[in-house]
């Protein structure tokens, strides 16, 4: 059974090649992001990961914001984009992974040099534009993944974004259930675990269910970035039932 899945996570993976490097530059921007969500939802099928979004946002949700969410694993970009395709800021690690990062970069990913203040701050101005261009666009404040159970301390800068394009933050939080409906070990993508490795344990794991929830929005009108980050991190941890230090 697995080594049919990884026939057909082959084929789909040159399906993705097909739709980026033919179908996107003959498209629309509307037919990228249908496309997007399509090709996300198969992915997920294919890992057996069943999405189930739970909105939380209490009608707050704002037409033009400034995406977050915590930090799981390499299938939360596809989760979102599954629930509706967004623009990712992504550390430029992923742009050397093997297909996985050529389709993300020509999916409209942002990728971002890690420890370069000037490299952030060039972005930042960036993603100002696109937001007000109408595009939704998403980072994980977190800087890297962690394991479930646990949100790490959130990275201020791009928040300056949402502050300088006047939207609110929208948070968001994922985390991946087993059949018991307890967090799902074979999901975690941390320490030194390959992309080859994660998908190898997410196809021998089960089942998994994907739960996304949709939060209530931040302002961040006259707010701080370092504000904003605390009370987003805090919003994101509540939703998880995860006490922070």
């Amino acid at each position: 059974m697995i080594v049919w899945r990884l026939l057909v996570l082959m084929f789909h993976l040159m399906m993705g090649l097909l739709i980026c490097g033919v179908f996107f530059p003959l498209s629309k921007l509307s037919t990228h992001e249908v496309l997007v969500r399509w090709w996300s939802s198969r992915l997920l099928a294919i890992f057996r990961v069943e999405l189930k979004f739970i909105d939380c946002s209490d009608g707050t949700a704002a037409q033009r914001a400034l995406i977050i969410s915590n930090h799981v694993s390499w299938l939360d970009i596809f989760v979102m984009n599954a629930q509706q395709p967004c623009y990712f800021v992504a550390k430029s690690d992923i742009r050397n992974w093997p297909i996985i990062g050529w389709l993300s970069q020509k999916a409209g990913t942002i990728f971002l040099e890690r420890g370069k203040q000037r490299e952030v701050r060039r972005i930042y101005e960036g993603l100002v534009h696109q937001i007000h261009d109408g595009k939704r666009i998403a980072f994980f404040p977190e800087g890297t993944t962690a394991a479930q159970g646990t949100v790490l301390a959130f990275h201020a800068n791009l928040f300056e974004a949402a502050i300088e394009a006047q939207v609110p933050i929208e948070p968001f939080s994922i985390r991946y259930l087993d059949a018991s409906g307890k967090l799902h070990s074979a999901v975690d993508f941390i320490g030194e675990m390959t992309i080859v490795e994660s998908m190898q344990a997410i196809l021998k794991g089960g089942k998994i269910t994907a739960e996304l929830r949709q939060l209530r929005t931040i302002n961040t009108i006259n707010a701080h970035r370092r504000e904003i980050a605390q009370e987003a991190r805090l919003a994101v941890a509540r939703s998880l039932n995860i006490e922070l230090n």
